[in-house]
């Protein structure tokens, strides 16, 4: 998976230590939402089962594969 010098970077912090690559993954290949940012990035979310059901959002490059940025998005409503 390609990730961005941005992404290695904010994933050393105390709050994203936990996220699994293997939910990212996950979460680009089968999200439950899918977005197009203005500048060309893309959003997907999926909810993770193993993370107390919390909703990870990863943000991807205008590649479609490259990832930018991966969090717990505690403002996400599935039926949104």
């Amino acid at each position: 998976m390609k990730v961005t010098e941005y992404f290695k970077s904010m994933q050393r912090r105390p709050d994203r230590i936990g996220i699994k690559m293997d939910w990212i993954e996950t979460t680009v290949q089968r999200p439950i939402k899918r977005q197009i940012q203005a500048d060309g990035r893309i959003r997907c979310w999926s909810k993770i089962e193993g993370a107390d059901g919390k909703y990870l959002r990863v943000i991807l490059l205008e590649d479609g594969e490259t990832v930018h940025n991966a969090f717990f998005d505690r403002n996400f409503k599935e039926l949104e």
